[in-house]
């Protein structure tokens, strides 16, 4: 979506479940308007009840759309993306995003790949792209567009996503400790903004990142508070980008116990 929209609207890293929240990014152009929803990524292998709202999510998002964007990988299918697959409606067109092109070695296997593809289900359209690349981007736009109804525009041409400031700000802290951190800490954070301040163009923004664990405390916090101070010059670095001024950021890292484990404690959070 990000390569779509041109903006960094959602998250990303290398691991798997970076993103928790659905996000809208709206795209527009002399020719169309097009609304993306970005859903979670559909967790098969952990129930938790975080991860069972953002199934749901996921779920919810498949439903009221006018087409379905199905992004893949290029180098393989997996049991989680046949999991997806069964997920799908219909009715709805789907079409197949076969993502990272660029990086496989031996382009004679992609043809192969689109008629695996092609069998796991009767798709609109296959597509082979590469987001980070813009590799047959305006393809996959167009893909979408033709099947997607004639209506009058449905957000102001200026907008961009659905979300405001303090989201991407939280957004943009836990991307960081995603690529910073190893596989158990990321997945055991949260982010929330405690102070957010617009004084003329510059923000003030006072966040608080909770973990489980003391220990998980102490990983994030490095020596010295070391780590915890290089994500959060990362993650202030994106916020000026997107927010086009300065921002001040402070970050504190809090342990609560079970942040994940409650409906009440999702909720606070924005699950």
């Amino acid at each position: 979506m990000n390569a779509l929209i041109g903006e960094k609207l959602s998250i990303t890293s290398k691991k798997p479940q970076t993103t928790r929240h659905r996000i809208l990014g709206i795209a527009t152009d002399e020719k169309a308007q097009v609304a993306y929803v970005d859903t979670p990524g559909f967790q098969t292998r952990h129930r938790s009840p975080l991860n069972d709202r953002l199934n749901r999510a996921v779920r919810e998002s498949l439903s009221g759309v006018d087409a379905i964007v199905l992004v893949l990988d290029a180098a393989r299918v997996t049991e989680a993306d046949r999991a997806v697959i069964r997920l799908l409606p219909d009715k709805v067109p789907v079409i197949a995003a076969v993502n990272k092109v660029d990086l496989v070695p031996d382009k004679s296997v992609l043809l192969p790949r689109m008629a695996e593809v092609a069998a796991l289900f009767a798709f609109a359209a296959i597509v082979p792209i590469s987001a980070e690349r813009g590799t047959q981007l305006r393809e996959l736009v167009a893909e979408i567009v033709a099947h997607l109804p004639v209506s009058v525009p449905l957000y102001p041409v200026d907008d961009l996503t659905d979300r405001d400031e303090r989201f991407h700000a939280a957004e943009f802290i836990r991307e960081k400790i995603f690529r910073q951190l190893g596989d158990e800490v990321p997945y055991a954070t949260t982010v929330g903004i405690d102070q957010f301040v617009v004084d003329g163009a510059l923000r003030r923004i006072h966040a608080t990142v909770y973990v489980d664990k003391a220990s998980q405390r102490a990983i994030l916090l490095g020596e010295g508070g070391a780590r915890m101070k290089a994500i959060a010059t990362q993650a202030r670095q994106d916020m000026e980008r997107l927010f086009g001024g300065k921002v001040f950021l402070e970050v504190f890292v809090r342990v609560k116990r079970g942040w994940a484990d409650t409906d009440a404690s999702l909720e606070r959070f924005g699950y």
